[in-house]
């Protein structure tokens, strides 16, 4: 019987990434993800970003998917980089008024981006390529502690739950006149404190009620069974795929060291 929630990054498909391994695939892709964010030259941001682009092809994700998910952390990324072109470095390229575009900041901003959108899209392939219940299970083989697992997978778990319950309230505040009218900021403050006081205590609640429930269940008192429901891994695939990406990794940290070598 699989195991879905609500939510669930991972799409089923019949893909190279998808038949590769889940432990060599995690590892390796782990070790890619490190690579790349030793990269601190922009030289090598058009190959990371291909790589990046040549995985994502070979895992057949929808490029929605990709996009649907990228919204908040690239608003994150945009709010933290938008102000280094104009407040690092000395070398001016342009200047508007007060406003002076500065190489230096340019080229930090540039790989600060290019670092992040090919880290977050390579956990996007893991995830979406990989049942997250398998990947927990892959962390287990490696040594990761069970309660650590546990912790981990009911965290992931109830994040939809939580996230529901913050729809549901928010629906609620509208139709009592929230947002609709105009408010004094004491007032529009305190309804938010509220709003997120009453999701703290209710997600505390919930939470000791199924700690209870597991308990009760023989949670602790006996090993626990995991069921495995992902793409059959694919035997010719799995050396390929581990062999290529681990040659990837090692070819971008050797290039960072020349590149940083005087």
């Amino acid at each position: 019987m699989a195991i879905a929630f609500h939510g669930e990054l991972y799409i089923p498909k019949s893909s190279w990434i998808h038949r590769w391994a889940v432990r060599p695939k995690l590892v390796s892709l782990l070790a890619l993800l490190f690579a790349f964010a030793m990269v601190r030259h922009v030289v090598l941001l058009p190959w990371m970003l291909g790589c990046v682009a040549l995985l994502y092809g070979l895992a057949q994700l929808p490029l929605g998917y990709l996009l649907h998910r990228l919204s908040y952390p690239g608003l994150f990324i945009i709010a933290m980089v938008v102000a280094l072109p104009f407040v690092a470095g000395e070398t001016a390229i342009a200047q508007w008024g007060w406003f002076t575009l500065r190489q230096e900041g340019l080229a930090a901003a540039t790989l600060v981006s290019g670092r992040f959108l090919a880290i977050v899209i390579t956990g996007f392939i893991l995830l979406g390529t990989t049942p997250f219940l398998d990947i927990l299970k892959a962390l287990r083989s490696l040594g990761l502690p069970p309660l650590l697992a546990d912790m981990t997978l009911l965290t992931y778990r109830y994040l939809y739950d939580v996230a529901a319950q913050l729809a549901t309230m928010q629906q609620a505040m509208r139709l009592r006149c929230y947002g609709r009218v105009r408010q004094r900021t004491r007032r529009r403050w305190r309804w938010l404190a509220a709003l997120f006081g009453t999701l703290l205590l209710r997600s505390y609640e919930r939470s000791q009620r199924v700690y209870q429930a597991m308990c009760l269940r023989g949670y602790g008192q006996m090993p626990s069974r995991s069921q495995h429901f992902s793409v059959a891994a694919d035997p010719v695939i799995t050396p390929i795929a581990t062999g290529l990406t681990g040659i990837i990794t090692l070819a971008f940290i050797l290039a960072e060291w020349r590149l940083s070598t005087p």
